[in-house]
């Protein structure tokens, strides 16, 4: 671990201490561009939180509708949450494209997580007892994204990049996460978010801001 690097167990011990949001479960967003490293950073946090369930968007997500998810997330995840059950839901396959049955189950545990691009979108924040967002720059993210699924995808990904731009620019998610996530080479730093209701909180390190983290 870096000396900027903040122990994801005291990150996982903060998130514990936040008030439920969705009925028992402290629903908890992790958003970020494409490519900018959610889905590594989602597990490690959800292992430092015990193994705690994580919900992909991808999964909820299709060709044609790559932010058009809403319904189905507050249907078959947030609706069962919300009464303590769990929920069950169909997940997408990428290659068929084509929703399979709902084989998928996320309890309704003490933390669940949710992590993909538009996470944090408005829909879903008045779920939200946190908004974590990956602080790397868009061109990185998708550069990041473009090198790892290969040529195989750059064809998705020429349609992927300005959808997710007019989805960011209609609802951005930045401005109202409470902690702002950087990566290091070993471990991530989780500083004070631009919403200013995070002025209070635990959740980040203490010398630093946002203005940090541009």
């Amino acid at each position: 671990m870096t000396a900027h690097a903040t122990p994801l167990s005291r990150v996982a011990a903060d998130l514990l201490d936040l008030p439920p949001s969705c009925g028992p479960v402290r629903l908890v967003a992790v958003d970020g561009h494409a490519g900018s490293g959610k889905s590594t950073f989602a597990d490690r946090l959800a292992e430092a939180l015990g193994g705690a369930p994580v919900l992909r968007l991808d999964d909820i997500a299709s060709h044609d509708e790559l932010f058009g998810w809403t319904e189905r997330l507050r249907r078959q995840i947030v609706g069962p949450l919300s009464r303590g059950e769990s929920a069950h839901y169909e997940t997408y396959d990428w290659n068929a494209r084509r929703f399979g049955p709902a084989g998928r189950s996320l309890p309704p545990a003490p933390v669940v997580l949710v992590e993909g691009v538009g996470a944090g979108r408005r829909a879903v924040r008045p779920f939200l007892a946190w908004l974590l967002w990956m602080e790397l720059p868009r061109e990185e993210s998708w550069g990041r994204g473009r090198r790892r699924d290969g040529a195989v995808q750059s064809d998705f990904w020429d349609g992927w990049e300005p959808a997710e731009r007019r989805h960011f620019a209609q609802d951005p998610s930045r401005p109202f996460a409470q902690s702002l996530v950087r990566q290091w080479r070993e471990g991530y730093e989780v500083l004070r978010g631009p919403n200013e209701t995070a002025a209070q909180s635990q959740i980040v390190t203490e010398s630093d801001g946002p203005e940090a983290a541009r």
